[in-house]
Order: C-alpha cells, then structure tokens, then sequence
C-alpha cells in the first residue's frame, strides 16, 4: 500500500510489517479508555468469583476458586462490554489496520487475555493461521496493552519473519493441538523478540506469525485486549476453526468497508486443524495435548 493512502503509519513503519510480521505502536489508545477497560475487568471478576467452571462468556484458571477468583480470558469482550466494543470500531484501531491489509475489514474473534500478578498462564508457540487457514493470508491480530509490558510480566514474544514461512504441524499423534516446539523446528529461543510497551500501547502481529508468551512470574498483572481481523475477501477454509453461519451471518462481521462474495486466493501454505480433541475449544484447553511444553506451567509469586 503506498504511503500517500496511509492513515497512520509510515512507509518505514509498513515496510517493517511486511518484512518482520510484527509492530508496536506505543501510547496508541487513550488513557481513559485503558481505565475503564481496567474497570471493566474488575466487574468480570467479581462475576467469576461466584463461577466454579469455565463457560462461553469467562475462562478461568486452573487455580481459580471463589476466595481467590482467578480469570485467564473474558471471550468475546466485544459482545459484553460496550466500552471494548467501541474500542474495535474506533480509528485507534483500524486505522493501523487498513494501512496493513486494506479498506475492507471483517472480524474474526476478540479475546481479552489476562496474566494475573505471579501466577498468569503461559501460551505456548503457535501461528494463529493453524487455527484459521483463509484463503488469503492478510490476518492480524491488534493487542491491546492494559498494563504496561515489560520481559518479567510474560509479553507477548515473536520470531521476527515467520509469517514468511511454512504453517507448521500444530498435531501431537495426529489429533490437532494447537501449539508448536520451537527447537524442534530449528529456531533459536534467542531470536524470539518480546512486544513491549507502556500501557495504552498496541501490538500488531501477521496471523502466521510464530508467537507465544510466558507465565507472568512478577508482581505486575498482564492483560491484552486482542481484536482479530482479516480482509474481508479472506475466506475460511472448510475445517478452519472460524465460526461459520452462512454469508448473511458472516457480513454481520464487517467492521470497515464492504464485504464482497469474491474471495482473494492466494498461494501460501495450508494445515487444516482437524482432528480436534474432545475438550472445549480453548487455546488453553487444546494446548494440554502436548508431550512437552517451551514454558513451564506453574509459577509462584515472587519467583
């Protein structure tokens, strides 16, 4: 895209993306609206203290319990908190989008990721593509960050570049599992670059961009407000994970532009990620299948 029908970023800025799959662009979202997502947060935690089980609208830790309400994820904040929703649809966040992948723009998910001071869950390495192959590649993810990122409170981590690679076998003894061995693949943990940043920063990540995180050992809290996206003549491909309901249902999902029945092919590598496991469709969930894991699964404060 040329610089002359950029709205926010730079030609240096895009070229970057084009080149390393990634960008962080710092102090991007107002300091009020980061004060009242946090607000919001706190009512979805006191919604979970009286949960004893995950279920479509919270995702709570292993560890959770009423006296200690511990929640990793609020699904969909989009469709629970107007404040988030309004987040999606203003310019803070698909202005840098457009200049990325075009005028027209489609959502495919949102999620609000939390990483709790000491114990917060690791994510371990995997490409949102495996998830969701399209028929075009022009995906990305904006995170939003509602706490300041720093190495000890577990950011989100890339390998710079990846999403020029192949999509990597995300299946343990053929059943899809969500996450990949970076040094089985020969990449070198030392090349993994952390997206840091201050709070009301964004990160911009390519969807086959090798990423994962780390618990959060520190006593920070970790949380990111992710808005997934596509052009909107990416498609899925039949077994992808996205959620189909037919066109009409589908257009619902624009967020800028026009949608179209036209989808845009392009030739990129494909996995389709089925099987799936018998467990509830959650990245966490999934990620259990592992025979081993890049991230250690218990933290403890202070450490």
């Amino acid at each position: 895209m040329s610089e002359v029908l950029s709205e926010v970023l730079s030609k240096d800025q895009q070229d970057f993306y084009a080149e390393n799959g990634y960008l962080v662009l710092e102090n991007r979202v107002p300091m009020g609206i980061i004060e009242a997502i946090r607000a919001e947060i706190t009512r979805f935690e006191e919604i979970a203290r009286g949960m004893t089980a995950s279920d479509d609208k919270l995702d709570l830790e292993d560890s959770h319990s009423a006296e200690d309400p511990r929640l990793r994820r609020i699904k969909l904040p989009h469709t629970q908190s107007d404040v988030m929703r309004d987040l999606m649809l203003s310019d803070h966040i698909l202005a840098p989008a457009r200049d990325l992948a075009g005028p027209d723009l489609r959502l495919h998910t949102t999620k609000l990721n939390m990483k709790k001071a000491g114990y917060g869950a690791a994510v371990e390495w995997h490409q949102d593509y495996a998830f969701y192959p399209h028929t075009n590649d022009d995906i990305l993810a904006i995170g939003v960050l509602i706490d300041d990122m720093a190495a000890e409170n577990g950011p989100l981590m890339v390998f710079p570049g990846s999403h020029r690679g192949p999509v990597y076998d995300h299946h343990v003894d053929g059943v899809f599992a969500g996450a990949v061995a970076p040094e089985a693949l020969g990449l070198d943990m030392a090349d993994a670059v952390p997206l840091q940043g201050p709070a009301g920063s964004i990160s911009i990540h390519h969807g086959r961009i090798l990423h994962g995180s780390a618990l959060n050992r520190s006593d920070k809290a970790r949380r990111i407000l992710f808005y997934e996206m596509m052009a909107a003549d990416a498609f899925p491909i039949m077994g992808s994970l996205t959620k189909w309901d037919g066109i009409e249902d589908y257009d619902t999902r624009m967020l800028c532009g026009s949608p179209t029945l036209e989808p845009r092919l392009k030739d990129i590598p494909i996995r389709i990620p089925q099987p799936q496991p018998d467990v509830a469709i959650s990245i966490y969930e999934i990620q259990k299948g592992l025979k081993s894991r890049a991230f250690d699964t218990i933290s403890e404060p202070g450490k």
